[in-house]
């Protein structure tokens, strides 16, 4: 199947408009899905244009958007926090639900991921969801930004160096995500689960899966993205991610 991406976008819940790319399968559309891209990673990166481009050419049409103040959208990174992308992740959902593409399938990476398990619950459309190694606490993110922490909680705000990216990190942020009880909403999920991480992940170690499917109930399945790195940057590793997940989604769509 080859496929056609579309440029969309979307107001975020905060008010700036998100940008987007639909991947939309060629021939027939077995469903629709919604990807979460990772903490500043953006919808551009490898694991979440190269799974929704996989996922589309197995018939899974797939949204997959840059959260506020990255890639393509408008707004401020440091505007926003957890609670943001999680509130943006099911105003995603919303906008392909107003647009006749219904969405049964959330995909989440890293950070996004954690976001995805969260935002399902204010979907009820969404019947599957796959995190790609998620923590199993968004507060995992603090290890990225620790030497931070005391400036941050004195002066409000720090610049905030990641990947390349100048960001401007806010004290809301840190206290967000300080708040969320992640495996409260994995137990009352009430949707099927698929957990995939790499044993070898450096960056959110794969005790973190242990976690999310150890409070998660049934239907609940767990994949291991065996030689992976955490970005799954090797061209293969996000394309038989996708395929894992194309097959696994199937009843549920």
């Amino acid at each position: 199947m080859t496929r056609v991406a579309q440029r969309v976008s979307f107001p975020s819940t905060s008010g700036p408009t998100l940008a987007g790319v639909l991947e939309v399968p060629d021939g027939d559309v077995r469903g629709w899905g919604v990807f979460a891209h990772g903490f500043t990673l953006g919808k551009d990166s490898p694991a979440a244009s190269r799974i929704c481009k996989q996922l589309a050419s197995d018939g899974i049409g797939m949204l997959r958007f840059d959260n506020l103040g990255l890639g393509d959208s408008e707004g401020e990174w440091s505007d926003g926090s957890f609670s943001h992308k999680v509130a943006d992740t099911a105003r995603a959902v919303e906008f392909m639900n107003s647009e006749g593409r219904e969405v049964r399938l959330l995909v989440g990476h890293s950070f996004g991921g954690s976001a995805a398990i969260a935002a399902a619950h204010q979907c009820p459309s969404v019947a599957a969801l796959a995190s790609i190694a998620a923590p199993s606490e968004p507060a995992h993110v603090e290890h990225t930004y620790d030497a931070l922490v005391e400036r941050i909680e004195a002066e409000g705000e720090a610049p905030f160096l990641i990947g390349g990216k100048a960001l401007t990190l806010k004290r809301h942020f840190i206290e967000d995500v300080r708040n969320v009880d992640l495996q409260e909403r994995i137990r009352t999920l009430r949707r099927a689960l698929l957990v995939m991480h790499s044993p070898t992940d450096n960056t959110v170690g794969i005790e973190n899966a242990s976690e999310i499917f150890r409070a998660a109930r049934h239907p609940r399945s767990f994949v291991s993205l065996e030689g992976a790195d955490h970005l799954l940057t090797e061209k293969n590793q996000a394309a038989r991610a996708a395929r894992i997940i194309s097959a696994w989604a199937d009843p549920y769509l």
